[in-house]
């Protein structure tokens, strides 16, 4: 089966800089392939690739066996690919079904009576969100009134409504409590599910390893490497992201030293219960 998205041996730099050197990834339909790394690990540059903000400088980026170097978020969305970022550009004060349809409002009548069709609008959100398992109160509250996991679920929604085959999702539960991120996270699998193919970017190996079908590590800017879950433990995948060699060589420089005594000047050892900790 060929990828929906494919990137091989993807670069990026910005003058001198390296953001992003060598990266590879594949996005196939009905599975969330998940990018894993630390802050500056270049999680945000390969979403801006994909989304279409910026165009990558080497290397190869198919959309369905196409080779493509995509201009602008419009570019993308118009070949299938959603992005919904952290910050999830929305209305605050509008009412749920009014964000649901921003940008893409359906209208009738024609001329000077051309009107939005308010009622379409809110009679879609409703059953787009029910289709999705989402079971809101009213689409006509303010969705600024929404917990931040409702807000992550209806951006969701929305995208799998206008025809995403290819669902990027920048860190959706970064700034969510435990019961929060498991409800994104139901309906992340739920957008797999319904055939789309999900990017998910995160920090956090566990949500990584609950919904994920393949990893992707990176490390400043370059892969650390690249697994199938069948392939992988959730300890392996967090030791490998988390630089275990790295920890490793801290954990030697932090282990105590003995401690000066500064009435003799002679060092003393730390007490025995320390040191049998």
């Amino acid at each position: 089966m060929s990828a929906l998205v494919k990137l091989a041996d993807v670069s990026k730099f910005y003058g001198n800089i390296r953001a992003l050197e060598e990266v590879s990834l594949e996005v196939h339909a009905g599975e969330i392939t998940c990018v894993l790394g630390d802050n500056g690990a270049g999680k945000s540059t390969l979403i801006k690739i994909i989304a279409g903000l910026h165009r990558h400088d080497a290397g190869t980026f198919e959309i369905e066996d196409e080779e493509v170097r995509l201009g602008s978020p419009r570019e993308a969305l118009d070949r299938g690919i959603a992005t919904v970022y952290q910050d999830l550009a929305v209305v605050p004060l509008m009412p749920v079904w009014r964000n649901f349809f921003l940008g893409s409002e359906p209208t009738k009548g024609t001329g000077p009576f051309k009107r939005l069709d308010v009622q379409l609008m809110r009679e879609t959100t409703r059953s787009e969100l029910h289709r999705m398992g989402i079971d809101l109160h009213d689409v006509d509250q303010p969705i600024g009134t929404l917990s931040g996991g409702q807000r992550q679920c209806v951006a969701i929604a929305r995208a799998v409504h206008f025809g995403a085959k290819v669902l990027v999702l920048d860190e959706p539960t970064a700034a969510l409590g435990v019961k929060q991120s498991g409800v994104v996270l139901k309906y992340v699998a739920a957008a797999r599910d319904a055939g789309l193919g999900v990017v998910l970017i995160t920090h956090n190996p566990h949500h990584a390893y609950l919904v994920g079908d393949r990893f992707v590590l990176l490390k400043r800017g370059a892969m650390a490497g690249s697994h199938a879950k069948s392939d992988i433990a959730l300890d392996e995948l967090t030791r490998q992201m988390a630089g275990g060699s790295e920890l490793e060589q801290l954990s030697h420089e932090l282990e105590r030293a003995p401690v000066p005594d500064l009435i003799g000047g002679k060092p003393v050892e730390a007490p025995e219960d320390d040191r049998n900790a």
